[in-house]
Protein backbone atom coordinates (compact mmCIF):
# COMPACT_ATOMS: atom_id res chain seq x y z
CA UNK A 1 0.00 0.00 0.00
CA UNK A 2 3.37 2.49 1.17
CA UNK A 3 4.83 1.68 -2.31
CA UNK A 4 1.17 2.63 -4.32
CA UNK A 5 0.67 5.81 -2.23
CA UNK A 6 4.11 6.38 -2.93
CA UNK A 7 4.32 6.23 -6.75
CA UNK A 8 0.79 8.25 -6.88
CA UNK A 9 2.38 11.31 -4.53
CA UNK A 10 5.08 11.05 -7.40
CA UNK A 11 3.00 11.12 -10.14
CA UNK A 12 0.98 13.71 -8.76
CA UNK A 13 4.31 15.94 -8.38
CA UNK A 14 5.08 15.80 -11.98
CA UNK A 15 2.00 16.25 -13.53
CA UNK A 16 2.31 19.15 -10.91
CA UNK A 17 5.75 20.10 -12.23
CA UNK A 18 4.06 20.62 -15.84
CA UNK A 19 3.35 23.93 -17.41
CA UNK A 20 -0.42 24.97 -17.37
CA UNK A 21 0.20 27.20 -19.93
CA UNK A 22 1.98 27.31 -23.59
CA UNK A 23 2.27 29.95 -25.85
CA UNK A 24 3.01 29.12 -29.20
CA UNK A 25 4.95 31.56 -31.60
CA UNK A 26 4.61 31.41 -35.75
CA UNK A 27 7.55 32.80 -37.40
CA UNK A 28 8.05 34.24 -40.67
CA UNK A 29 10.20 32.83 -43.90
CA UNK A 30 12.84 35.65 -42.81
CA UNK A 31 13.28 33.08 -39.58
CA UNK A 32 15.35 30.93 -42.87
CA UNK A 33 17.75 32.91 -43.83
CA UNK A 34 20.02 32.93 -40.74
CA UNK A 35 22.49 30.77 -42.91
CA UNK A 36 23.03 34.17 -45.50
CA UNK A 37 24.42 36.62 -42.49
CA UNK A 38 26.56 33.74 -40.04
CA UNK A 39 27.92 32.78 -42.96
CA UNK A 40 28.83 36.32 -44.56
CA UNK A 41 30.33 36.95 -41.10
CA UNK A 42 32.25 34.16 -41.61
CA UNK A 43 33.27 34.98 -44.51
CA UNK A 44 34.12 38.63 -43.41
CA UNK A 45 36.28 37.20 -41.00
CA UNK A 46 38.21 34.90 -42.81
CA UNK A 47 39.16 38.67 -45.39
CA UNK A 48 40.11 40.21 -42.54
CA UNK A 49 42.55 37.73 -41.29
CA UNK A 50 44.16 36.88 -44.99
CA UNK A 51 42.59 39.19 -47.37
CA UNK A 52 44.94 41.26 -49.66
CA UNK A 53 44.67 44.99 -50.49
CA UNK A 54 43.41 46.05 -53.82
CA UNK A 55 43.34 49.48 -55.49
CA UNK A 56 40.43 50.53 -57.43
CA UNK A 57 40.66 54.13 -58.80
CA UNK A 58 42.20 55.42 -55.63
CA UNK A 59 39.86 52.98 -53.15
CA UNK A 60 41.56 49.91 -51.66
CA UNK A 61 39.95 47.29 -50.49
CA UNK A 62 40.58 44.05 -48.45
CA UNK A 63 39.63 40.66 -51.02
CA UNK A 64 40.11 37.47 -50.04
CA UNK A 65 42.76 36.13 -52.59
CA UNK A 66 40.76 32.71 -52.80
CA UNK A 67 37.57 32.81 -55.13
CA UNK A 68 35.64 30.35 -53.89
CA UNK A 69 34.44 32.13 -51.13
CA UNK A 70 32.63 34.77 -53.53
CA UNK A 71 31.43 31.60 -55.30
CA UNK A 72 30.21 29.60 -52.25
CA UNK A 73 28.59 32.99 -50.55
CA UNK A 74 26.40 33.55 -53.50
CA UNK A 75 25.16 29.31 -53.57
CA UNK A 76 24.28 30.00 -50.20
CA UNK A 77 22.47 32.73 -50.97
CA UNK A 78 20.36 31.09 -54.19
CA UNK A 79 19.66 27.74 -52.06
CA UNK A 80 18.04 29.51 -49.14
CA UNK A 81 16.02 31.75 -51.47
CA UNK A 82 14.87 28.30 -53.16
CA UNK A 83 14.41 26.58 -50.04
CA UNK A 84 12.63 29.40 -48.22
CA UNK A 85 10.07 29.43 -51.22
CA UNK A 86 9.93 26.11 -52.34
CA UNK A 87 7.75 23.41 -50.17
CA UNK A 88 8.44 19.42 -50.12
CA UNK A 89 6.74 17.69 -47.99
CA UNK A 90 5.91 14.05 -47.42
CA UNK A 91 6.38 12.08 -50.62
CA UNK A 92 7.68 15.18 -52.77
CA UNK A 93 10.52 15.23 -50.38
CA UNK A 94 11.90 11.75 -50.88
CA UNK A 95 11.10 12.08 -54.55
CA UNK A 96 13.14 15.27 -54.11
CA UNK A 97 15.97 12.64 -52.70
CA UNK A 98 15.83 9.93 -54.82
CA UNK A 99 15.82 12.49 -58.04
CA UNK A 100 19.07 13.83 -56.94
CA UNK A 101 20.94 10.40 -56.94
CA UNK A 102 19.28 9.81 -59.96
CA UNK A 103 20.70 13.00 -61.43
CA UNK A 104 24.26 12.25 -59.38
CA UNK A 105 24.48 8.52 -61.05
CA UNK A 106 23.55 9.74 -64.50
CA UNK A 107 26.31 12.42 -64.35
CA UNK A 108 28.64 9.84 -63.23
CA UNK A 109 27.61 7.26 -65.90
CA UNK A 110 27.71 10.47 -68.98
CA UNK A 111 31.34 11.39 -67.03
CA UNK A 112 29.45 15.03 -66.31
CA UNK A 113 31.45 15.63 -63.79
CA UNK A 114 34.99 16.37 -64.20
CA UNK A 115 33.07 19.04 -66.54
CA UNK A 116 31.24 20.64 -63.75
CA UNK A 117 33.64 20.45 -61.64
CA UNK A 118 36.34 22.12 -63.39
CA UNK A 119 32.98 24.72 -64.74
CA UNK A 120 32.53 25.06 -60.42
CA UNK A 121 36.84 25.46 -60.10
CA UNK A 122 37.08 28.31 -62.56
CA UNK A 123 34.05 30.27 -61.71
CA UNK A 124 35.89 33.72 -60.07
CA UNK A 125 33.44 35.82 -57.77
CA UNK A 126 35.24 38.09 -55.45
CA UNK A 127 33.46 40.44 -52.50
CA UNK A 128 35.56 42.77 -50.32
CA UNK A 129 35.45 43.14 -46.59
CA UNK A 130 32.69 45.86 -46.94
CA UNK A 131 30.34 44.14 -49.06
CA UNK A 132 30.32 40.98 -46.16
CA UNK A 133 29.96 43.40 -42.93
CA UNK A 134 27.35 45.81 -45.21
CA UNK A 135 25.31 42.68 -46.82
CA UNK A 136 25.52 40.68 -43.50
CA UNK A 137 24.49 43.10 -41.39
CA UNK A 138 21.72 44.39 -43.07
CA UNK A 139 20.25 40.89 -43.23
CA UNK A 140 21.16 40.34 -39.68
CA UNK A 141 19.11 42.93 -38.59
CA UNK A 142 16.32 42.25 -40.68
CA UNK A 143 16.31 39.18 -39.45
CA UNK A 144 16.49 39.87 -35.94
CA UNK A 145 14.10 42.83 -35.64
CA UNK A 146 11.35 39.85 -37.57
CA UNK A 147 12.22 37.02 -35.29
CA UNK A 148 12.43 39.22 -31.81
CA UNK A 149 10.06 41.48 -32.33
CA UNK A 150 7.61 41.64 -35.07
CA UNK A 151 6.25 38.12 -34.79
CA UNK A 152 5.73 38.32 -31.47
CA UNK A 153 2.46 40.22 -32.47
CA UNK A 154 0.71 37.27 -33.25
CA UNK A 155 0.94 33.75 -31.45
CA UNK A 156 -1.27 31.33 -29.74
CA UNK A 157 -1.51 30.13 -25.99
CA UNK A 158 -3.13 26.79 -24.93
CA UNK A 159 -4.44 26.78 -21.94
CA UNK A 160 -6.43 23.54 -20.31
CA UNK A 161 -9.80 23.88 -22.11
CA UNK A 162 -9.21 26.88 -23.43
CA UNK A 163 -6.96 28.29 -26.96
CA UNK A 164 -6.23 31.60 -27.44
CA UNK A 165 -5.41 33.37 -30.79
CA UNK A 166 -3.64 36.67 -30.06
CA UNK A 167 -3.17 39.80 -32.15
CA UNK A 168 -1.44 42.47 -30.87
CA UNK A 169 -1.94 44.53 -34.41
CA UNK A 170 -4.97 43.69 -35.38
CA UNK A 171 -8.35 41.92 -34.35
CA UNK A 172 -6.83 41.68 -30.76
CA UNK A 173 -8.07 37.68 -28.97
CA UNK A 174 -9.89 35.15 -30.06
CA UNK A 175 -11.04 32.43 -27.31
CA UNK A 176 -11.73 28.66 -28.60
CA UNK A 177 -13.25 25.94 -26.80
CA UNK A 178 -10.56 23.26 -27.25
CA UNK A 179 -13.68 20.47 -26.61
CA UNK A 180 -12.76 18.48 -29.69
CA UNK A 181 -10.08 20.46 -30.61
CA UNK A 182 -7.29 18.98 -33.01
CA UNK A 183 -3.28 20.19 -33.05
CA UNK A 184 -1.13 18.61 -34.95
CA UNK A 185 1.98 18.75 -36.66
CA UNK A 186 2.31 19.06 -40.45
CA UNK A 187 3.60 17.00 -42.56
CA UNK A 188 7.37 18.00 -42.66
CA UNK A 189 9.33 20.44 -45.10
CA UNK A 190 12.70 18.72 -45.72
CA UNK A 191 14.29 21.65 -46.96
CA UNK A 192 12.75 24.35 -44.70
CA UNK A 193 11.76 22.30 -41.50
CA UNK A 194 15.14 20.07 -41.07
CA UNK A 195 18.25 21.75 -43.12
CA UNK A 196 17.21 25.24 -41.93
CA UNK A 197 14.59 25.46 -38.93
CA UNK A 198 17.03 22.96 -36.97
CA UNK A 199 13.32 20.68 -36.07
CA UNK A 200 10.95 23.75 -36.94
CA UNK A 201 7.33 22.58 -38.11
CA UNK A 202 3.71 23.55 -38.74
CA UNK A 203 0.79 23.04 -36.35
CA UNK A 204 -2.80 22.57 -37.99
CA UNK A 205 -5.57 23.97 -35.48
CA UNK A 206 -9.15 22.10 -36.17
CA UNK A 207 -11.67 24.13 -33.66
CA UNK A 208 -15.06 23.00 -33.73
CA UNK A 209 -17.03 24.45 -30.40
CA UNK A 210 -18.76 27.53 -30.50
CA UNK A 211 -16.41 29.84 -32.20
CA UNK A 212 -15.34 27.17 -35.35
CA UNK A 213 -12.53 27.29 -38.01
CA UNK A 214 -9.34 25.96 -39.21
CA UNK A 215 -5.93 27.91 -38.53
CA UNK A 216 -2.11 26.67 -39.50
CA UNK A 217 0.61 28.00 -37.76
CA UNK A 218 3.67 27.81 -39.62
CA UNK A 219 7.29 27.66 -38.65
CA UNK A 220 7.23 26.82 -34.96
CA UNK A 221 10.44 26.22 -33.62
CA UNK A 222 10.82 22.94 -31.37
CA UNK A 223 7.38 21.59 -32.56
CA UNK A 224 8.04 18.15 -31.71
CA UNK A 225 9.18 18.70 -28.03
CA UNK A 226 5.98 21.15 -27.21
CA UNK A 227 3.50 19.39 -29.37
CA UNK A 228 2.45 16.38 -27.08
CA UNK A 229 2.16 19.00 -24.05
CA UNK A 230 -0.02 20.88 -26.19
CA UNK A 231 -2.31 18.03 -26.88
CA UNK A 232 -2.58 17.16 -22.98
CA UNK A 233 -3.56 20.63 -22.32
CA UNK A 234 -6.14 20.57 -25.06
CA UNK A 235 -7.79 17.20 -23.19
CA UNK A 236 -7.90 18.70 -19.84
CA UNK A 237 -10.64 20.73 -18.24
CA UNK A 238 -10.22 24.36 -17.34
CA UNK A 239 -10.45 24.19 -13.41
CA UNK A 240 -7.29 21.81 -13.61
CA UNK A 241 -5.26 25.00 -14.97
CA UNK A 242 -2.29 26.54 -12.46
CA UNK A 243 -0.03 29.62 -12.55
CA UNK A 244 2.98 27.43 -14.22
CA UNK A 245 3.56 29.18 -18.04
CA UNK A 246 6.38 27.79 -20.61
CA UNK A 247 6.83 29.37 -24.01
CA UNK A 248 6.99 27.70 -27.28
CA UNK A 249 8.61 28.33 -30.47
CA UNK A 250 10.75 30.72 -28.54
CA UNK A 251 14.24 31.41 -30.13
CA UNK A 252 16.95 30.46 -27.48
Amino acid sequence: MSAVVTQQAADTGVSAAKPMEIRVYSHSMLFYWWPVWAVGYLFALLTWMRGVEVTFEYKTVLIHPSHNLGAIYTIVFLIVMLMTHVAVRGVASLSVILGAIAFALLCAYMDWWDNILRALGNLAIFMNLGFYIFFSTAVFTIWASTVFFFDRFDYWTFRPGQAIHHNVMGAGERTYDTHGMSVVKMRDDLFRHWILGLGSGDLHIAATGALKGEFVVPNVLFVGTKLERIQELVAMKPDEATQKVVTAGEPI
